[in-house]
């Protein structure tokens, strides 16, 4: 790496990631989509897991390069098919970013006994500030409509967090387990 490269620091990870981290079997590889910085695969590598880092920005990947126990994969999501075709994770880790047509892909990436952790930004935001476009906001329930039949629901959450700035958000941590198809069609949802 050039010490005179400007870098993109990594803010600390999601609190929501790191309390559904546990649920990762020990030393099972996790794929970061839309990793950014990469904090999460930061945090996740420091833990023992093979970390798959994924994001467009070349210049923020650098900032993991040559990072124990974390890869990393420049590639468009949006613009260019699938680049993990059959490739499986003991869990999968999304956070605010949403490309809708991706959705069916990153529940397929959960492995048999994996994790799905998602959060994003939900319908809300766009009266506090950005993200505002529809395209970037989840529906209300959007995240348990992508993983029922799919995924048993371990938490989810849907509402206004307060706070520094403050954000209206949707998160969701998922298992791939045998009786995922057999679970409530309608889950609980629980407000923040």
């Amino acid at each position: 790496m050039n010490p005179t490269s400007p870098l993109v620091v990594a803010s600390p990870a999601s609190p929501w990631v790191l309390r559904f981290a546990p649920l990762i079997r020990a030393g099972s590889p996790v794929l970061d989509l839309a990793c950014g910085a990469g904090r999460h695969a930061r945090a996740l590598a420091a833990r023992g897991h093979p970390v798959l880092a994924v994001d467009r920005d070349a210049l923020a990947l650098e900032g993991l390069r040559g990072l124990s126990g974390v890869r990393t994969l420049q590639a468009d999501l949006e613009a260019a098919p699938w680049p993990l075709a059959g490739q499986r994770f003991g869990a999968v880790v999304v956070t605010r970013y949403l490309w809708r047509s991706l959705l069916p892909h990153i529940v397929q990436a959960v492995d048999d006994g994996g994790v799905l952790i998602y959060e994003t930004f939900a319908v809300g935001q766009q009266t506090i500030g950005r993200p505002s476009r529809p395209e970037f906001l989840l529906r209300t329930g959007e995240l348990l409509d992508v993983a029922r039949g799919h995924l048993r629901v371990v938490a989810y959450e849907d509402g206004f967090e307060a706070g520094a700035g403050g954000c209206f958000v949707q998160r969701i941590c998922a298992v791939r387990s045998p009786d995922a198809r057999a679970e409530d069609p309608d889950p609980p949802k629980y407000n923040l």
